[in-house]
């Protein structure tokens, strides 16, 4: 099981160690003019004859060098865009489960459920029909509050240490909620669960369908954890667990196991589809081994590379399909 274990999933993850400032050539374009008034270029100048940076022409640059092309990656950080629908028009129709959904009161499953209890109303008339179609200007209530369809967000935040992933808890000192809280005026979940010391990769969205499915015991969604421990590892240890061992909820086999550094036997990282409580935690105690660290690199096709702890970014359109089409789940 160790030999198919994919370190690479971990090598680009800085979050347990300390980035180096640039230095050599990737400073060379922030070096202190010369005395001929030109900006000295990067140390090996990108075959530059003159010495100077390829600046446009028009802002002093070197005439004798090649501008068509582009020297430096000035589009390197550009902002990804934000993927969100667009907002429906008036006369846009859509099946009344839908628009519940759209509106963010919950799945479209549950959506029916509700229209059968006839707590769903249409211009002024309980609607207890299934599969009949709305317009966007139609006065649709729930329990007698009008509903309006929210433009979908999607995002994934790189958790700290500390804080407790609820949507609302008076008790709770910090919440995740915080962290995206200028994400947009839209309504945000987390979705599924960190407990309050395990960091890494969470997803917000208001997308009450791919919550659901996400959350799903049955969706088998990937999960991948870096895992810090208190003591380095024994091979007896390592196999015992690779091999299954029995909780208190029943017998459980990680989907892949194996150290993440070939020198360090206190690093793991685990491949789960289990959606149990607190499932890795509970493995490595059985085993008699405490987790210092736990931080969660990989769910449902999100990472988190590149994204500092406590930081958010907005799902890319690929992102966004992947987990809609169920590419996240597990293959049989």
């Amino acid at each position: 099981m160790e030999n198919n274990f994919n370190k690479s999933d971990y090598s680009g993850d800085s979050d347990f160690r300390k980035e180096r400032p640039y230095s050599g050539n990737e400073r060379g374009q922030y070096h202190k003019r010369s005395n001929d008034g030109f900006r000295k270029g990067p140390r090996n100048n990108y075959g530059n004859p003159g010495g100077k940076p390829a600046y446009n022409n028009s802002r002093g640059g070197n005439p004798q060098f090649d501008n068509s092309k582009k020297q430096y990656p000035y589009n390197k950080f550009k902002k990804k865009e934000n993927v969100q629908h667009q907002e429906f028009p008036p006369d846009y129709e859509m099946r009344l489960n839908r628009f519940l959904s759209a509106a963010g009161v919950c799945s479209r499953r549950e959506a029916d459920k509700f229209i059968k209890a006839g707590v769903v109303t249409v211009n002024g008339q309980i609607q207890a029909e299934m599969g009949v179609k709305v317009k966007m200007s139609d006065d649709i209530r729930y329990n007698g509050v009008k509903l309006i369809p929210e433009t979908k967000i999607y995002i994934v935040l790189n958790k700290p240490k500390n804080y407790v992933t609820t949507a609302n808890d008076p008790h709770a000192k910090k919440t995740v909620m915080e962290l995206v809280r200028n994400a947009g005026n839209r309504r945000l979940f987390p979705v599924g669960r960190l407990d309050r010391l395990t960091t890494g990769v969470l997803i917000f969205t208001n997308d009450g369908d791919l919550t659901k499915e996400l959350t799903h015991p049955k969706s088998n969604v990937k999960k991948i954890y870096h895992i810090f421990l208190d003591r380095p590892m024994t091979i007896e240890d390592f196999n015992k667990l690779a091999g299954g061992v029995e909780l208190e909820d029943g017998f459980f086999k990680p989907d892949l196991l194996g150290y993440v550094k070939d020198d360090d036997k206190r690093q793991l990282g685990i491949e789960v589809h289990s959606g149990r409580n607190r499932i890795v935690r509970r493995l490595f105690d059985n085993v008699g081994y405490k987790i210092k660290k736990l931080d969660r690199v990989y769910f449902a096709g999100i990472t988190k590379k590149k994204l500092g702890r406590g930081r958010w970014r907005f799902l890319s359109k690929n992102e966004v399909y992947s987990l809609q089409s169920g590419g996240h789940t597990k293959m049989a």
